[in-house]
């Protein structure tokens, strides 16, 4: 009867064993990024995905110059709660690069194609994060379809004219008004160490945005304004870096500054949509950014009711020394306003 006995519990205690690891298999399953493509409109769009598609759905709008890979450690972080998904836009990441053409590089374009992506995809309802470029993009899409937008997640990305008043972005306006345009807005302490690293006090604008493409601008974007820039991996700028200097791809972002442009006007009814619908609103924002520094940060107060507002010591990319700091704000948000699994 003992021997019985036994052998029933330890039948027992090795199905509840067999049981526990399926769920940890299932569990490790759904919170492991997939990586995965899919043809828009005659383009490869890739993206990573991860968690329970049934969990809310954050979708993660890159931002220049880089890509998806810009979430790769917050996806894991999040990925046991929520539903997460970033795409690379056509001529970034492992999405296809037309050239300039075979394909519309603007920010419309890039909306049109991402907001195709979404029905492709059937995503119903989402939350958005908008990061640099992802904010224009986004924007676009949350004013089209306000009833799918479930909260935003805003970090250094810009919807308000404080946030591009500034030096960087000096000849970048000039270049909106005059693509041949010489030397404007090229005069300023940021600019000049520009033109005087190429030796040349008379650049064209054009010549002179082009060094944003270039290696040292790259890592500048990744460690300008970091706490410790021991702890930013050159995988960052490794992985950029090849990728911005494919043939035809230093075309590509050209037409992309040219195309920021057509933001600033749109501005105006970007905010009237937050006015109007009033998601709510995580801003965790890098506030050493030289690009979109903190001032382009605080407008998003006037317009919003629910906004739950971050200013972190850190740089452009914030995710790079801060993902765990921005993983725990948005559970902690979203679980505040709902926007959560049970």
């Amino acid at each position: 009867m003992k021997i019985q006995t036994n052998s029933i519990v330890k039948n027992v205690i090795g199905t509840m064993l067999f049981g526990l690891v399926l769920a940890q298999t299932a569990q490790a399953n759904n919170t492991d990024i997939r990586y995965k493509t899919v043809e828009v409109e005659g383009v490869n769009v890739f993206y990573r995905e991860a968690g329970n598609p049934s969990n809310p759905t954050i979708l993660l709008l890159h931002g220049f110059p880089t890509s998806s890979h810009m979430f790769r450690d917050l996806i894991p972080q999040l990925a046991d709660q929520y539903h997460l998904v970033a795409p690379d836009y056509p001529g970034y990441g492992q999405s296809s690069m037309p050239s300039i053409d075979e394909f519309e590089y603007s920010f419309d374009n890039m909306a049109n194609i991402v907001d195709k992506f979404i029905e492709k995809i059937e995503l119903k309802t989402y939350s958005l994060y908008l990061m640099d470029y992802g904010a224009p993009i986004g924007f676009r899409i949350a004013s089209k379809h306000p009833e799918r937008v479930e909260g935003l997640i805003i970090q250094n990305g810009n919807a308000y004219v404080e946030g591009i008043n500034n030096n960087f972005w000096e000849p970048i306006q000039a270049y909106w008004k005059d693509r041949k345009a010489i030397n404007k807005g090229l005069d300023n302490d940021w600019w000049k160490n520009v033109k005087n690293a190429y030796d040349n006090q008379n650049m064209s604008n054009d010549d002179a945005l082009r060094f944003l493409v270039t290696l040292g601008a790259t890592k500048w974007q990744y460690t300008n304004g970091v706490r410790n820039t021991e702890s930013i991996s050159p995988d960052t700028w490794d992985h950029v870096q090849p990728l911005l200097d494919r043939a035809g791809n230093q075309e590509i972002q050209l037409e992309m500054f040219y195309s920021y442009g057509t933001n600033p006007p749109l501005y105006p009814e970007w905010q009237a949509y937050l006015r109007e619908h009033q998601p709510p609103t995580l801003i965790v924002w890098g506030k050493n950014d030289e690009i979109f520094p903190a001032t382009g940060a605080h407008p998003y107060k006037r317009d919003l009711k629910v906004v739950d507002f971050h200013l972190l010591d850190t740089g452009h990319f914030a995710l790079e020394e801060d993902s765990e700091v921005i993983a725990e704000h948005i559970r902690r948000f979203f679980g505040q306003n709902k926007i959560a699994s049970h």
